[in-house]
C-alpha cells in the first residue's frame, strides 16, 4: 500500500480556498512535500492558475456540467475517488455550511478521522497535523491530532490569511471522475435575505443584542455603523429567538475579527464572546454594569443604549463635519 503524502486544500467557496492555501502552504513546506489545491466545478479551469500563483504546486482539476451546483453525493464521489486513488497526507476542507458535513462524510467512508472548525494548525515532531479548536462555548481550547489518514480537517473562513500572488510555476491535472448519482433533486433555490456585505470581512461591526426593544430601533445601530463605515450585526437571540435577523454572530454563527466591534445591548454570554474575540478593539455599550460583556471590552459604557446611540452618533457626526 502506497504511503499518503501532500498536503489537499478543498472548498467550493474558492475565496475560502485561497485563505487555506496559505496555511496549507507552510504545512508543507514543514513535511517537506506538495501542496495541492482541489478545483471541483462547471467552467473553473481559468481558476486553476490563480491557486498555483497563490502556493500550490498542483491542482486536481474536475469540471463537469453535472457538477455546476454543489450536490452533497456528488461532490462528495469525487473527493472520495481523488483521495481514494492519490492518497493525501492531510486534507484541509473549507468549514462552510456545504463542507461540515462533506468532510464528514468523507472521513467515514475513508475510516479516519476529522476535526471540525480548527482556529490553528501545526505539525508535530512525529509529522502528525496537530488542530486547535474552541470548545465549551468557548472556555478551552481542544488541541488534537490523528491515528489515521488521511488527515481531515475543517478549516473557518477568516482563519488564515491569503498569501500574495507570485508568478510560480505549478502543474495542472485535469482528471475525468466517475459523478455519483444525487438520491436528491433541487426543484429550486430561494436566496435568503441577507446583507449583500459579508460580516465576517468587515472592519467595523455595530452589533444588536437583546437590550434592543423593537426591531425598527435597529435603524439606531444603522445610523452608527453607517457614519463608522461600517455593518450591522446581532446576537443570536434576536435571530433565533425573535426571528428579527436570519444570521448572527456568534460560536454557532458567523466568528469575526473586525477592527472595532461595538457591542450594543448584548449581554455577552461565552458563546457570543467566542465569535468575536479576535476583534482588535471591543466597545461595550448596557445599563448593567455586571453584565459579562465588559470583561472582554477594552472601552465599556454603563447606560441606556437609547440615549447613548443617539448621543454618540450625533458627536460623531459634528466631528466629521
Amino acid at each position: 500500500m502506497s504511503e499518503n503524502k501532500g498536503v489537499w486544500v478543498f472548498s467550493e467557496n474558492y475565496d475560502l480556498t485561497l485563505e487555506m492555501l496559505g496555511k496549507g502552504r507552510k504545512i508543507a513546506d514543514m513535511l517537506r512535500t506538495e501542496l495541492v489545491a482541489v478545483l471541483v466545478g462547471s467552467n473553473v479551469q481559468e481558476k486553476a492558475n490563480d491557486l498555483i500563483k497563490h502556493g500550490a504546486d498542483k491542482v486536481y482539476l474536475v469540471d463537469n456540467p453535472a457538477l455546476e451546483r454543489f450536490q452533497s453525493e456528488a461532490y462528495l464521489s469525487v473527493l472520495h475517488n481523488l483521495t481514494a486513488n492519490y492518497k493525501p497526507d492531510i486534507l484541509l476542507i473549507g468549514s462552510t455550511k456545504n463542507g461540515k458535513p462533506l468532510a464528514a462524510r468523507l472521513a467515514t467512508r475513508l475510516e479516519t478521522g476529522c476535526i471540525p472548525d480548527c482556529s490553528r494548525l501545526s505539525v508535530d515532531e512525529k509529522g502528525r497535523l496537530i488542530g486547535e479548536r474552541i470548545t465549551y462555548g468557548g472556555n478551552a481550547v481542544a488541541k488534537v491530532t490523528f491515528r489515521s489518514k488521511p488527515q481531515i480537517a475543517t478549516i473557518p473562513g477568516r482563519a488564515f490569511a491569503k498569501l500574495e500572488p507570485q508568478d510560480r510555476n505549478g502543474e495542472v491535472t485535469k482528471l475525468d471522475v466517475k459523478i455519483e448519482e444525487p438520491k436528491t433533486e433541487v426543484v429550486e433555490t430561494k436566496p435568503l435575505e441577507t446583507s449583500s456585505v459579508n460580516i465576517e470581512e468587515a472592519k467595523v461591526i455595530v452589533s444588536c443584542g437583546r437590550g434592543l426593544e423593537k426591531k425598527e430601533d435597529k435603524a439606531l445601530l444603522e445610523d452608527l455603523a453607517k457614519i463608522l463605515g461600517g455593518q450591522l450585526g446581532n446576537s443570536r437571540p434576536l435571530a433565533e429567538d425573535r426571528k428579527w435577523f436570519t444570521e448572527w454572530v456568534g460560536l454557532s454563527g458567523h466568528k469575526v475579527k473586525p477592527k472595532l466591534y461595538v457591542a450594543c445591548g448584548i449581554s455577552g454570554v461565552i458563546q457570543h464572546v467566542a465569535g468575536i474575540r479576535d476583534s482588535k478593539m471591543i466597545v461595550a455599550i448596557n445599563n448593567d454594569p455586571e453584565a459579562p460583556i465588559f470583561e472582554v471590552a477594552d472601552y465599556g459604557v454603563v447606560g441606556d443604549l437609547y440615549e447613548i446611540l443617539p448621543a454618540l452618533t450625533e458627536a460623531l457626526n459634528k466631528q466629521l463635519q
